[in-house]
């Protein structure tokens, strides 16, 4: 039985590796795909930006396209950049010239700092907030502290950046607008980054601890006489952590995405803001690489999800 039970979960755990190798095949297929439909060359564009916006050269151009393989028919280009990928190889920037991992891995500290501030940060608040809402008392307050995170969510990440850059760098100088330097240039861009996802952890969070309170344990573990705080601190929440991890993969990829307009609104250095001018100036290694990184952290984070499922909740998989 236990051999049966082996040979099970490492097909499961096969399945799911053929699966997480497929999602990367094909958004590196998508991102080569959109970026040669999309109008524009990109040695153009490097060239026009470094002549101060003069014509470029036909000739230097088509020596630059030959210099990329730009020239290549796109099979051929696909194939070569296929090639590459799979050896962690995605050439050098069109328009820096740099190596494109060198690029990702100067850039990929500030980027993490700024999500893992966000996340703990957003963490923090939107589980202070499910819990206040559920131990509210009906009436006014419930009703405001519920629609909190409805808020949140619908505000744009540019406008709060904005708003916070207002207030806190330009009415008050307490923080810098820009940059990278210290912890105070990190305070406003993790603000704007966690105002949405701990509005979606509010979410889900604020679903979970209703429908674990409604069931029947609850009702039977307060019958005992255990406390409001010992009730929600053993019992409930580590259903929203379960509920949480569940929904890893999308609240990286809500991170992600907002770390572009976030690391644009404050100038700092990082994978958005790199992706950003890449896809500006359809710099097409730079793009795969930025996508393929993304993509592969979104990949990790599932694989990591359906191995810790059965350590939260050792019915699952059962």
């Amino acid at each position: 039985m236990l051999r049966r039970e082996m040979v099970r979960r490492a097909g499961a755990l096969a399945v799911r590796l053929a699966q997480s190798v497929a999602v990367l095949w094909a958004a590196f297929t998508v991102v080569f795909l959109i970026l040669h439909v999309l109008p524009g060359d990109p040695v153009s564009i490097m060239l026009s930006q470094s002549e101060d916006g003069l014509s470029a050269d036909p000739a230097q151009v088509a020596a630059l396209r030959a210099r990329y393989g730009l020239d290549r028919p796109l099979p051929v280009q696909y194939g070569i950049a296929l090639y590459r990928a799979l050896h962690l190889d995605f050439g050098q920037s069109i328009q820096t010239g740099q190596p494109v991992l060198a690029t990702l891995r100067d850039v990929l500290p500030g980027t993490a700092a700024l999500a893992s501030v966000a996340f703990a940060l957003a963490l923090l608040v939107g589980i202070a907030l499910a819990v206040a809402t559920h131990h509210a008392p009906e009436g006014a307050t419930k009703a405001a502290l519920a629609a909190l995170p409805a808020l949140g969510t619908a505000l744009p990440t540019f406008w709060v950046g904005l708003l916070l850059l207002q207030v806190f760098s330009f009415h008050w100088p307490l923080f810098p607008a820009m940059g990278n330097d210290g912890w105070r240039a990190l305070a406003l861009p993790a603000a704007t980054l966690a105002i949405p996802t701990s509005a979606r952890i509010a979410q889900i969070a604020g679903r979970t601890l209703a429908d674990a309170a409604a069931q029947p344990f609850a009702t039977a573990v307060a019958a005992r006489g255990v406390g409001r705080a010992r009730l929600m601190a053993v019992h409930l929440l580590p259903n929203v952590a379960i509920s949480l991890v569940t929904m890893s993969g999308l609240i990286a990829g809500n991170l992600l995405a907002g770390s572009v307009v976030t690391e644009t609104v404050f100038s700092r250095d990082g994978i958005g803001r790199l992706a950003q001018l890449a896809v500006q100036t359809k710099d097409i290694p730079v793009v795969e690489g930025v996508v393929l990184l993304a993509a592969s952290l979104f990949v990790a984070i599932n694989l990591a999800v359906d191995l810790l499922y059965p350590l939260l909740d050792p019915r699952i998989g059962k």
